[in-house]
């Protein structure tokens, strides 16, 4: 049976991804995303499945540092729309809400009904332990923004359903394997990730890059980050449309090496439907 960890406790966004893309595989939540990735090293999980970015908050702190440095590769992407439900204890109404609870994210993407309310809010760990510890406190003072599932799992009521500002609102997941399994070159939609080091020289970025533009390949994301003390050449985490098969690719990634100390594929791996329908 195939183990699949994440960051969370059962009832979170990550639990409901992992299970939309694994609905038979054993689920191990883990309280920090570093732990997930662990997890799948040592071979107490087969696979992690980790949010990277989302639509209203932007870029999930810290794991595009983690993602080169972990070892693993991405093996697939699923983008998940994100609902939260505002809960409480059985019997509660709105009225008698203090205070919310959550995680910081899930409140920064329902800021419309919590300056509606004028609540007090506390950042917790997770979404669904938001959820877990409004319903340890039995509390009709304390509420949590929590996906849906929580409510069910928590014994809670739902006191406002879908709260989230906006209705687009998405997360975009990666799934994580020991295993360098990149999707054959089939000529369907593809995304490739990438890690690399320009070499220490002026205008080292550009012109590792210039090959993308040169050669008409879409580069959809590019994050970068120091190592060590900002002494050092920056590095990138670059996804990219298309597979290293393709020509127009393969040029571009030729001339990435070139001007570059260090080029590393983390994966590559058939697009979501959601990013070919956008």
């Amino acid at each position: 049976m195939t183990t699949a960890a994440y960051q969370g406790e059962p009832g979170s966004n990550s639990a409901t991804a992992a299970r939309a893309l694994f609905p038979d595989a054993r689920e191990l939540p883990c309280t920090s995303f570093e732990q997930a990735l662990d997890a799948v090293t040592l071979g107490a999980a087969d696979i992690a499945v980790i949010p990277v970015d989302n639509s209203a908050a932007g870029r999930v702190a810290d794991v595009h540092h983690l993602l080169p440095e972990s070892g693993l590769f991405i093996v697939a992407e699923y983008f998940l729309a994100i609902r939260f439900d505002l809960m409480g204890v059985p019997g509660a109404t709105l009225d008698q809400v203090e205070c919310v609870r959550s995680h910081v994210h899930a409140l920064g993407q329902c800021r419309k009904i919590l300056r509606e309310g004028g609540w007090r809010t506390l950042v917790s760990d997770d979404t669904a332990g938001a959820a877990r510890e409004v319903a340890e406190l039995g509390d009709p003072r304390h509420a949590a923004l929590a996906p849906p599932a929580a409510a069910e799992l928590y014994g809670l009521d739902v006191l406002r359903a879908e709260v989230e500002d906006d209705p687009d609102n998405t997360t975009r997941f990666v799934v994580l394997s020991r295993d360098a399994a990149f999707a054959p070159h089939t000529g369907e939609p593809t995304m490739t990730s990438l890690f690399f080091c320009v070499r220490n020289i002026p205008s080292a970025l550009y012109k590792a890059l210039g090959g993308f533009a040169s050669s008409g390949v879409n580069l959809t994301k590019i994050e970068s980050y120091q190592m060590g003390a900002g002494l050092n050449p920056s590095r990138f985490y670059v996804e990219i449309e298309g597979h290293p098969d393709d020509e127009r690719v393969a040029l571009a990634l030729h001339e990435l090496r070139f001007f570059s100390s260090e080029v590393r594929i983390l994966g590559v791996y058939p697009a979501h439907a959601h990013r070919v329908g956008s």
